[in-house]
Order: structure tokens, then C-alpha cells, then sequence
């Protein structure tokens, strides 16, 4: 399938311009044939005129002089042959130059004065072929059939070194139009490329809006889109303050119950209640958070982000190897410099802080951190040499709430968030086993 427009169109117009000229050229081509037969017509019926009026009857008979005007008619091999039959058909008189010329034609007096025919010798040689019935010549009653005679090859030459021409006129042409058409959609497309960069400022978020600046069948186009960003960023905006609303008003009485929580828990035999009333709180919080990150950690539309990757992985193991000291964790990152990920920088915290906090919890000793392009996509690992996840547990534990260390706190929505927000970006996780022994997360980024 052709995706690019200016090739669609581009093969559209040559196509017909082809198909034009395809019909062009036989039609041209007739047109011509036509017209030289025409002039080869009355150029012989001139030639007849000259030998009527060399020519003399005395006593029934016709007298031609041995010289004609017309020089054609006198030089051997000339291609012009002049031929004088009688009323029977029977040939009087010819000209010098069809001398040794054997014609196979016989006139008929029809009454029509004139005829403008083609011939075919014995030889398989075609003429032209032009006769006048005269009936009265020099004053007296005589009939004859007055004939001159041009063979076809040179019709048939004209003809053919036309169609040459034709052919090599109208490829020149072809190619003259291709590139003329060429040029002409690319000026016609500027505004579409234009409106391109624009959109890719968009996604850079390098601007905010489309400039109206474009061809007037675009602007209904350009109208719609900024409309589409200015609505969408009024709904982050109102959906973030919302969302900042509603934290904030919960906390409090998060606060509240918090507080009566460790009341309850002074008296011994409301230990179990407030251990229980403290869980739930702690569930809540962790609920109302992961809500929060699922919203505000979305792909932002159109706009396209791209982050540096090794300072976060580098700022993120700093603040991880101070958390888990006593472990003296070892992290090789095999992250290039100038490697970028299409994410938003504090979507792409929460994911890596998720995976690497993961990683720093369960590892034995040993954490890597991997990034490698490749042409149908970015991958971005994360691994560890710690007890790794059972095959059959793998699919499970990136549902939300779901758990294999059950020796520490929490409620199993890190990694829910991690693959939420890696599938807003339209990108893939996978969890295989890494050859240091534990998990390997996968992140691959599809090529765009």
C-alpha cells in the first residue's frame, strides 16, 4: 500500500497522462495520414492537369509531345509515372519515367470524373493512383483516362518517420510533464509538510496550537485540532486539580481515623481491632495513591515527550543504595549516554522507581540495568540476581494487588502501576527469567 500522498497523486496524474497521450497519438497519427493523402491527392490531380494540357487529338488520335512540362514525368526512376489509356482500356501513351514499370491497372468510365484510389502491383509494390475521364479534349469527341501514378513507399516512409517523431515528442513530453507535475505537488504539499512540522512542535511540546498560517481547505482541519488541544489540556488541568482536591480533602480524615487507630490500639483488647483498622487505612492511602498515579502519569495525547534516561536510573539507584546499605548492592548499568525514552519524566520515576525498588528489595547482591536500540523498537531492562519468579506466576503478578513477597509490607499495586502506565505509552512488559539468576522486566518501546 502507497502511504505517501504525493506519490498517490503523483502516479495518479502520470497514469493519465499516459492514457492521454496513448490515445493521442493514433488519433494524431491519422490525423496526419489523412492530410497527406490529401496533399498527395491534389498534388496528383495538378500532375493530370499538366498532361491534359500537353495533350492534342488529330484524327482521332492523341498526340502527346515527347517532353512534358512537368520534369517528374520525363526522368527515369522518378517516382512520378503518368499513363494515358483509351475508351477500351488499352494504354496509349505513357510517360518516360514509367518506362519498364509494369502497372496492373485498368480505368473504368464510371461518369465520375475523377478517382483517387490505391493499387498493388505484381511485385506486391503499392501505388497511389489518381484518374480523370476526359471526353472532350482539344475540341473534339474523344474519351480517355488520364492517370498519374505515385508509388506508396514514400507515403509509407513519411508515415513511419512521423510516428518516431511522435513517439519521441510525446516521451519528451511525458518526461517534461512528470517533472513539472512532480514539482507542482510538492509546492501544492508544502502546506501539509508545514502543517507536519507543526504538529511534530506539538508533540515536542514546542507550542501549544497550530498557526493559522495554512491554505484555507486546511484551516477547518487546523480549527479542529486546536480545539482538540486546548479541550484536552483543560481536562488535564481540571482532571489533576480534581484529583489534587479529592487527596487532599481525604486526608484528613485519613488523619482522623489514623489517630484513632493508635488510640484504640493503647488498650490491650482492642489490639487486633486497631491492627485490622490500621491495615484498611494503610490500603486506602496506598488505593487513593495508585489512583492518583494511574490518572496523572498518562500518555498526554498529542504532545510526545522524550526523556534522558541514565540520570534518572543514576538519581533513582543513588537514593535506593542509601535505603538498602546494609545490603552493599552491586548495579551495572549498561545504559548509553545519550539514550532517550518516549515518556514523561515523572511517569518514567514512578515506573523505574517501582521496578528498581523491586529489584533493590528481592535482589541477593546484584541489580542491572540495561538499554539496547534496536530497528523495530527501544528495549529497557531491569533485572536482578534475587529468587526470580516462577513461569506460572509471572502473568499474575502484574495484576493489581497481587503479591509472591508476602514478608513485606504492602498491597502488590507497584507493579499494577508500572504496567499501566507502560501501556499508556503503547509500550510492552514482559517478565522473563535474567541470567543473573532472578526477574528480568523487559520494556520494549514500539518503533514509531
Amino acid at each position: 500500500m502507497i502511504r505517501s500522498l504525493r506519490l498517490r497523486l503523483m502516479l495518479g496524474a502520470a497514469t493519465l497522462a499516459v492514457i492521454f497521450m496513448l490515445l493521442m497519438l493514433p488519433a494524431l497519427q491519422s490525423a496526419f495520414s489523412l492530410a497527406l493523402r490529401g496533399a498527395i491527392e491534389q498534388r496528383l490531380a495538378a500532375d493530370v492537369t499538366t498532361m491534359i494540357s500537353a495533350a492534342r487529338v488529330e484524327n482521332g488520335g492523341l498526340l502527346m509531345p515527347s517532353l512534358l512540362p512537368g520534369e517528374q514525368f520525363n526522368l527515369p526512376g522518378s517516382r512520378l509515372h503518368g499513363y494515358i489509356f483509351n475508351r477500351d482500356g488499352q494504354l496509349v501513351w505513357r510517360s518516360l519515367a514509367s518506362e519498364g514499370e509494369e502497372l496492373d491497372y485498368r480505368p473504368v468510365y464510371d461518369g465520375q470524373g475523377s478517382k483517387f484510389t490505391k493499387v498493388k502491383a505484381d511485385n506486391g509494390d503499392q501505388f497511389f493512383v489518381y484518374d480523370v475521364e476526359i471526353r472532350l479534349l482539344g475540341g473534339r469527341n474523344a474519351a480517355f483516362s488520364i492517370v498519374a501514378v505515385q508509388p506508396l513507399h514514400g507515403y509509407q516512409e513519411t508515415v513511419g518517420q512521423l510516428r518516431k517523431k511522435l513517439y519521441l515528442g510525446f516521451g519528451a513530453a511525458l518526461t517534461v510533464l512528470l517533472g513539472l507535475l512532480w514539482l507542482g505537488l510538492t509546492w501544492g504539499l508544502r502546506a501539509l509538510k508545514g502543517l507536519s512540522q507543526e504538529l511534530d512542535q506539538v508533540e515536542a511540546g514546542e507550542r501549544e496550537s497550530l498557526s493559522e498560517n495554512h491554505p484555507s481547505e486546511l484551516l477547518r482541519l487546523t480549527d479542529s485540532l486546536n480545539r482538540l488541544l486546548r479541550s484536552e489540556r483543560e481536562q488535564r488541568i481540571r482532571y489533576r486539580d480534581s484529583l489534587g482536591d479529592l487527596a487532599h480533602s481525604l486526608k484528613t480524615p485519613l488523619t482522623v481515623l489514623q489517630g484513632v487507630s493508635e488510640n484504640i490500639a493503647k488498650r490491650p483488647e482492642d489490639v487486633e481491632q486497631a491492627r485490622v483498622l490500621q491495615s484498611q487505612i494503610e490500603r486506602m492511602s496506598q488505593q487513593i495513591g495508585y489512583q492518583l498515579q494511574r490518572a496523572s502519569l498518562r500518555k498526554s495525547g498529542l504532545v510526545r515527550h522524550y526523556v534522558t534516561l541514565r540520570p534518572v536510573v543514576e538519581s533513582l539507584c543513588s537514593t535506593l543504595q542509601k535505603v538498602y546499605r546494609d545490603k552493599s548492592v552491586k548495579v551495572s548499568l549498561e545504559v548509553p549516554e545519550d539514550s532517550q525514552v518516549p515518556m514523561e519524566e515523572a511517569a518514567l520515576m514512578e515506573m523505574l522507581g517501582n521496578l528498581l525498588e523491586n529489584a533493590y528489595r528481592l535482589c541477593l547482591g546484584e541489580v542491572r540495568v540495561s538499554f539496547v536500540s534496536h530497528p523495530e523498537g527501544d528495549e529497557l531492562c531491569v533485572e536482578d540476581d534475587g529468587p526470580g519468579v516462577p513461569a506460572s506466576q509471572r502473568a499474575r503478578i502484574l495484576e493489581r494487588g497481587e503479591r509472591l513477597d508476602r514478608q513485606n509490607p504492602g498491597q502488590g499495586i507497584g507493579l499494577a502501576v508500572v504496567k499501566d502506565i507502560i501501556e499508556s505509552y503503547g509500550a510492552r512488559l514482559t517478565l522473563d527469567e535474567s541470567p543473573l539468576g532472578g526477574a528480568l522486566f523487559r520494556i520494549h518501546f514500539m518503533a514509531e
